[in-house]
C-alpha cells in the first residue's frame, strides 16, 4: 500500500512538473511576447523574466525589440528629369506595438514580405519628384529623411516606427551608363583632336614667324656683310692707290710677289708660261726690267 501511495505520489509530482513547465516561459532583454489562445492575442508582455501561461491551450509569440534591418533588392525608378536610375537601398525600424504588429503581420517572419512593398513604393514615390543630380550630388541626406518619413507614415498601421533609411547605391542601368561612357569618349576624343589641331596650328603659325624672322635676319646679315666687304674692298683699294702713288715701283714689286705667293701654292705646283712672260719679270732683275 506504501508503495502504491509512493507511485501515484511520483506521478502526481511528473505530471505537476510537466503542466509547470507548460506554464512557464521566459522572455530576454532584446524581446517581447504575445501569449495566444487559440490564435487570439490574450496578453502582451514587454517585461522579461519569467512569466506564466495556461498549458496547451495557450502559446507565445516572440517579437523582437531590437533595431531591425529591412533590405529591399536594387530597383529601377525614373526620376523627375526622366533619367532612369537602379537604386539599393535598406531601412531600419523597431516594432513599438506588438499587437497591432502580430495584428497586421501574422508571422513575424514574414514581416519583410509584408514591409518590401511600403518600403519600395516610398523610394518611387519620393526619388520620382526630384532629379538625378538633387539623388546623386545636391540634397542626398535630405530625399533620404523624405524616404524615412514617407515608409514611416505608410507603415504605421503595423506598429513600427522607421528609423533611418539609407541609400547604398544609384546608379544609371548598365545600358545608359555604356552610351553615357561612349559620349564621354567621344565628347573627350573630339576634344583632343580640337586640342591638337590647335597646337598644329600654333606650331605651324610659330615655324612660319620663325621662318619668317630666319629669312630677314639672314637677308639683313648679308646685306651688312655686303656693304662691309664694299666698305673693305674700297677702303684696299684707296690703300693700294695712295702706296701706288706714293712708289710705284715698289707697289708694284709687293703685288707681283703676292701674285708668286698665291700662285705656288702647294708642294707640288706646275705652271705652264712663255720664258718671257710679263709675269716671270723680277725672276730677271731686281728691278723687273730685262
Amino acid at each position: 500500500m506504501n508503495r502504491s501511495i509512493a507511485i501515484g505520489a511520483g506521478a502526481v509530482a511528473v505530471l505537476a512538473a510537466i503542466i509547470v513547465y507548460l506554464s512557464a516561459f521566459t522572455v530576454s532583454m532584446t524581446q517581447q511576447a504575445i501569449v495566444l489562445q487559440f490564435g487570439d492575442p490574450r496578453a502582451v508582455i514587454t517585461e522579461p523574466g519569467l512569466h506564466w501561461k495556461l498549458p496547451v491551450v495557450q502559446n507565445v509569440v516572440y517579437i523582437d525589440k531590437r533595431i531591425l534591418n529591412l533590405n529591399a533588392p536594387p530597383e529601377e525608378i525614373i526620376a523627375k528629369d526622366r533619367k532612369r536610375l537602379v537604386v539599393d537601398a535598406f531601412a531600419r525600424y523597431k516594432i513599438v506595438d506588438s499587437l497591432r504588429f502580430y495584428q497586421a503581420v501574422g508571422d513575424p517572419r514574414n514581416s519583410d514580405n509584408r514591409l518590401r512593398p511600403n518600403f519600395v513604393s516610398s523610394l518611387r514615390n519620393v526619388l520620382g519628384d526630384h532629379t538625378l543630380e538633387e539623388l546623386v550630388r545636391d540634397n542626398r541626406a535630405g530625399l533620404m529623411k523624405k524616404i524615412q518619413t514617407a515608409f514611416d507614415q505608410a507603415t504605421r498601421q503595423f506598429g513600427i516606427e522607421v528609423v533611418d533609411v539609407r541609400i547604398r547605391r544609384a546608379d544609371l542601368p548598365e545600358q545608359n551608363s555604356q552610351a553615357i561612357y561612349q559620349r564621354m569618349q567621344t565628347e573627350r576624343e573630339r576634344e583632343a583632336a580640337e586640342i591638337r589641331a590647335q597646337g598644329n596650328e600654333e606650331a605651324q603659325r610659330i615655324r612660319s614667324r620663325a621662318d619668317r624672322e630666319s629669312t630677314v635676319l639672314i637677308a639683313e646679315a648679308e646685306r651688312d656683310g655686303q656693304i662691309a666687304r664694299g666698305e673693305g674692298d674700297a677702303k684696299r683699294n684707296e690703300i693700294y692707290a695712295d702706296a701706288y702713288t706714293k712708289d710705284p715701283e715698289f707697289f708694284a714689286f709687293y703685288r707681283s710677289m703676292q701674285a708668286y705667293k698665291e700662285s705656288m701654292k702647294g708642294e707640288n705646283t706646275t705652271m705652264v708660261v712663255t720664258p718671257d712672260s710679263e709675269f716671270f719679270r723680277y725672276f730677271g732683275s731686281e728691278g723687273g726690267r730685262r
